[in-house]
C-alpha cells in the first residue's frame, strides 16, 4: 500500500460511523434505584401494619375534610397577607430612607431568628404581658394567635423573596424609565415587577408549599387542622399509623397540585426566555 493511499482523505460518499458513548454504570445505578423503589413499594403494599383498608375508610370522613379545609384556608390567608406585608417591607428595604431601611431590616432579622413555634406560643400567652388589658379585652385565642404568628413569620421570608426578585432586574431598566419621566411607582408596577416575577415565582412556590406543611405546627394550640383532626381520631381508636398515612396522602396530593400550578405560573412569566 502506497503512502498516498494512506494519506488520502475519506470519500464524501462514505458515511461516518458514530459510536455512542457507553455508560454501563448509569444503567447499573438506575437498575439498583428501581429495584430499591420496588422493594419499598412492595413492602408498603404487603405489610399488614399499614392497614390500608383503615386509610381508605377514614380518608374522606367529615372530620378529616374539615381539618383539610382549615389547613388550606390557613395556608391561603398566610401566603396572601404575608406577601402583602413582605412586599411593603421589600420596598422599604430598597428605599433611600435610612429609617425605613432599618425598620425593614430589623423586622426580617427578628422574625427569621425566632422559631415559629416560639412565636405561636408567645402570641397565645400575649395577655400575660398586659394583665390590665386582658381583663378589659378578650385574650388572644388559639386561632387568632395562629393567624398572627403565621402571617408575621411568613412576611419576613416573603420580604426577602420579593427584594431578591426586584434586585434581579437590570438597573438599566429603571434608569431608562426614569429618563422617560415615568414615576417610580409606575416603574415598579409596570416594568420592574413583571420582570422580577420570573425570579420571585419559584421561591414563592417553594414558600407556599412549606407554609402548607408548616401549618401542621398549629396542632400544638389545639387548632383542628388536618394533623390535629387525625390525632383526635387515633387518640380514640389507637390506629396511629393508618391515620398518619391519611394526613400524609392528603399533604402529598395538595403539594403535588400546587407544584403543577407553580409550573404553569413559571412558564407564563418565563415567556420569551430560554
Amino acid at each position: 500500500m502506497s503512502a498516498s493511499t494512506l494519506s488520502s482523505p475519506p470519500r464524501s460518499d462514505e458515511a461516518a460511523v458514530i459510536v455512542p458513548l457507553r455508560r454501563p454504570w448509569r444503567w447499573t445505578s438506575a437498575a439498583l434505584v428501581l429495584a430499591a423503589v420496588g422493594v419499598v413499594l412492595w413492602s408498603a403494599a404487603t405489610n399488614e401494619q399499614f392497614q390500608w383498608h383503615v386509610v381508605v375508610r377514614y380518608f374522606a370522613t367529615d372530620a378529616v375534610l374539615r381539618g383539610l379545609w382549615l389547613t388550606l384556608w390557613l395556608t391561603a390567608l398566610t401566603v396572601v397577607l404575608g406577601f402583602v406585608i413582605g412586599g411593603v417591607l421589600a420596598v422599604m428595604r430598597l428605599s433611600g430612607n435610612p429609617v425605613l431601611v432599618g425598620v425593614s431590616w430589623g423586622y426580617v432579622w427578628l422574625f427569621r431568628s425566632v422559631p415559629l413555634l416560639v412565636q405561636l406560643l408567645f402570641w397565645f400567652n400575649f395577655g400575660a404581658l398586659y394583665p390590665a388589658l386582658s381583663g378589659a379585652t378578650p385574650v388572644i385565642g388559639p386561632m387568632t394567635s395562629v393567624i398572627i404568628g403565621l402571617v408575621l413569620h411568613e412576611a419576613a421570608y416573603a420580604a426577602e423573596i420579593v427584594r431578591g426578585g426586584i434586585l434581579s432586574v437590570d438597573a438599566g431598566q429603571t434608569e431608562a424609565a426614569a429618563a422617560l419621566g415615568l414615576r417610580r411607582w409606575r416603574v415598579l408596577r409596570r416594568i420592574v415587577l413583571p420582570q422580577a416575577m420570573r425570579s420571585i415565582v419559584p421561591a414563592a412556590g417553594n414558600l407556599l408549599i412549606g407554609t402548607l406543611k408548616g401549618t401542621s405546627i398549629v396542632s400544638v394550640l389545639a387548632v383542628q387542622d388536618l394533623l390535629y383532626s387525625v390525632q383526635l381520631i387515633y387518640n380514640r381508636n389507637y390506629l396511629i399509623i393508618p391515620l398518619l398515612l391519611v394526613a400524609t396522602v392528603w399533604y402529598v396530593i395538595v403539594t403535588s397540585l400546587l407544584s403543577v400550578g407553580q409550573h404553569y405560573v413559571e412558564r407564563y412569566y418565563g415567556r420569551g426566555a430560554r
